[in-house]
């Protein structure tokens, strides 16, 4: 059950206690994000409709209970056939488990405990719910020391506040009062008494009555007295002392008639400073259990036999008559003439006459069939039912089984028998035993354990490890018990075996990597869950192309390959983006002639007679990068006389950036005759 998730919020971290018909575990509530206690219907009781009702009982009656000494009820509710009750969560111990570390508790102690539990009883009592199994393991302390009151899972409300139990007992053996032993009826003064001996247990360590079994312990709640507590130990208040055994009178009237009353007897008790100041482990007694009647009946009717029983006349049906009745009653016998009462007074001495003869009658009869004597029990301890039968039959006594116990004497064997040897009884007389069912050995929950942890709890209770078997499981961690057979609460005796199955955790499963190239990103995605995969990170392409916008480009695990289902695939895809438009270039710049060009020309008013003038002029020019350059050219020429000559030269550069021009030249020559 440890992982378990309840409600889809109730998560069972670690089990915390048991009782008779729940286990109880530490929860986390992730709605609230706060510890819970979780209380779960054991699987025995769950097809069970009467115990699975008295579950749900507890949650709705105590739930409309409020008191800060009560455990609260947060929630109830079924699953998958597992019944549960969430409850607070109260981070302590029992008043159990107290009891035993400390021996006893001193009287303050016990004041001011008691007080607290009976302030949770006067609010269940003042809501008609009677808790019916009060006992220190059903009371919790904190670490601050606050009482709360828990497990109402016998509680039972009633209009008239009275409960009727007409062949099963149900409660702790130790701590119920001598009418729910004898099944009779049950009112709130039934909690009162359980308290009593809650008490009785702080204060001396131990409890009133003891015995071998359930109904032995039963019976001596019924008829034997209490020792007093201050007989134990005279350190106890002689008021704390009397409390307590006002508690635990056998006759209702004589208690405490309200657990109102004694809250206040103890607020007396502690605020007296000059009077305050002035273990076992849980037993199979202290379980709760249901108990057969009958059994406890019968155990009476043999020690009414014995003659060491008398019978209470005070504790009576007729204690639970309502007075008005009786008041009622002794008016109309006020009102009854005299002839009336002689009638009446005639007719009970008539009856008291035939009651001596009737009697008489009976017992002649009943000695008579006793055989007129009687015979010592002998001892039948220690033997089978064939040999007991034949020592009791030598004695003219019938043997009967009451029942049959778990024990570590020999399986089939008497361990304990009603009346015990020694005693003397009627001939004919039952003599009632019970026989050894073997040292039963109740199987332990294993569930949720590591298989050596498993193996050794096994082995230590003497029992042997089964079959062992391996299964996947998504919920149980590898290497931890998912089962056990028999299960929990099983009876196995010694040497038998208990087989488990264990987990290997989540099974492994593998996917074959489907090919993603060329697929849109939501057919990927589609064909790796497909496949038991999913999709890891994605990273884009820019791409020109339009017609690859959206498919996948690569994959980082290879189509084909075999891997774990989950797994992811990482991808990348194609994204189309539009080219940029980049505009026209501008025409390079053409060059300036005017600029660049060279003038070789010489004119003047000069006269050539019969003779030429030749002129030649020559430019360069160079530049680099962008721009333009220019060259010059001159011409001279001379000569005597007339003449003229011209010259003209140019250059040009071209490129980027800047340019430089070079210069040209010219000459001229004449020839003739100068005038």
């Amino acid at each position: 059950m440890i992982g378990t998730k309840l409600g889809n919020r109730y998560e069972l971290l670690e089990k915390v206690g048991e009782g008779g018909m729940a286990i109880v575990y530490k929860a986390k509530c992730h709605y609230l994000n706060r510890f819970v206690a979780i209380k779960i219907l054991k699987d025995q009781f769950c097809n069970d409709k009467e115990f699975v009702e008295k579950f749900k009982r507890e949650a709705t009656s105590v739930a409309s209970l409020s008191d800060n000494n009560i455990v609260n009820i947060y929630d109830v509710g079924s699953e998958n056939n597992i019944h549960y009750i969430v409850m607070e969560y109260v981070d302590g111990k029992t008043l159990k488990e107290l009891i035993v570390e400390k021996g006893k508790i001193e009287s303050k102690e016990t004041v001011r405990i008691s007080k607290q539990i009976a302030s949770a009883l006067v609010c269940a009592h003042k809501n008609n719910i009677i808790h019916r199994d009060i006992k220190p393991h059903n009371i919790l302390v904190t670490k601050e020391g606050i009482i709360k009151v828990t497990d109402f899972g016998i509680a039972k409300a009633s209009n008239s506040a009275t409960i009727t139990n007409s062949s099963k007992v149900m409660g702790s053996a130790h701590y119920f009062s001598p009418e729910q032993a004898k099944g009779s009826f049950v009112d709130s003064r039934t909690d009162i008494y359980s308290l009593g001996v809650v008490m009785y247990e702080m204060l001396v360590g131990k409890v009133p009555f003891d015995g071998e079994s359930p109904v032995s312990v039963a019976v001596k709640h019924i008829q034997n007295e209490v020792v007093s507590p201050r007989e134990i130990d005279d350190k106890i208040p002689e008021s704390l002392n009397s409390a307590v055994l006002k508690c635990l009178e056998k006759n209702p009237v004589k208690r405490y008639q309200t657990i109102k009353d004694l809250e206040e007897d103890l607020a007396r008790i502690e605020n007296n400073e000059n009077i305050l100041n002035g273990s076992s482990n849980i037993s199979e007694n202290d379980v709760t259990r249901v108990m057969d009647t009958a059994v406890i009946n019968d155990k009476i009717k043999e020690m009414a036999q014995n003659d060491d029983y008398e019978d209470d006349d005070e504790y009576e049906d007729d204690d639970y008559e309502d007075d008005d009745e009786e008041d009622e009653i002794e008016e109309k016998k006020k009102r009854s003439s005299k002839g009336k009462t002689n009638k009446k007074l005639i007719l009970g001495i008539a009856m008291i006459v035939l009651f001596l003869v009737v009697g008489s009658v009976s017992a002649y009869l009943a000695f008579n069939k006793a055989g007129g004597k009687k015979v010592e029990v002998p001892n039948v301890v220690g033997l089978t039912k064939e040999e007991a039968q034949k020592v009791l039959g030598e004695k003219k006594l019938k043997l009967v089984v009451a029942q049959k116990v778990k024990s570590d004497k020999k399986e089939g064997t008497i361990i304990e028998s009603y009346p015990k040897s020694g005693e003397k009884v009627a001939e004919n007389s039952e003599v009632r035993v019970s026989i050894s069912s073997g040292n039963v050995v109740v199987v332990p929950n294993l569930k949720g354990m590591e298989l050596d942890a498993a193996k050794k709890a096994i082995q230590d209770l003497k029992l042997k490890v089964g079959n062992v078997k391996y299964e996947f499981n998504d919920n149980v961690a590898a290497g931890k018990v998912i089962s056990q057979t028999p299960d929990v609460d099983a009876e196995l005796k010694e040497g038998e075996e208990i087989s488990l199955v264990i987990s290997n955790g989540p099974e492994i499963k593998y996917s074959t990597v489907p090919n993603l190239i060329g697929k849109s990103i939501d057919a990927a995605q589609n064909a790796l869950a497909n496949a038991g995969l999913s999709m890891g990170s994605s990273k884009a392409i820019i791409t020109e192309d339009q017609s690859l916008d959206g498919q996948v480009a690569s994959q980082s695990i290879g189509a084909g390959q075999s891997i774990k289902q989950g797994s992811s695939v990482s991808i990348s895809y194609y994204k189309y983006k539009k080219p940029e438009v980049k505009p026209d270039p501008k025409p390079d710049p053409k060059p300036d002639n005017d600029n660049n060009s060279g003038d070789n020309n010489n004119s003047g008013d000069n006269d050539s007679d019969n003779g030429s003038d030749n002129g030649s002029g020559s430019g360069s020019g160079g530049g680099s990068g962008s721009g333009s350059g220019g060259g010059s050219g001159s011409g001279s020429g001379g000569g005597s006389g007339s003449g003229s000559g011209g010259g003209s030269g140019s250059g040009s550069g071209g490129g980027s950036g800047s340019g430089s021009g070079g210069s040209g030249s010219g000459s001229g020559t004449q020839s003739g005759k100068n005038k």
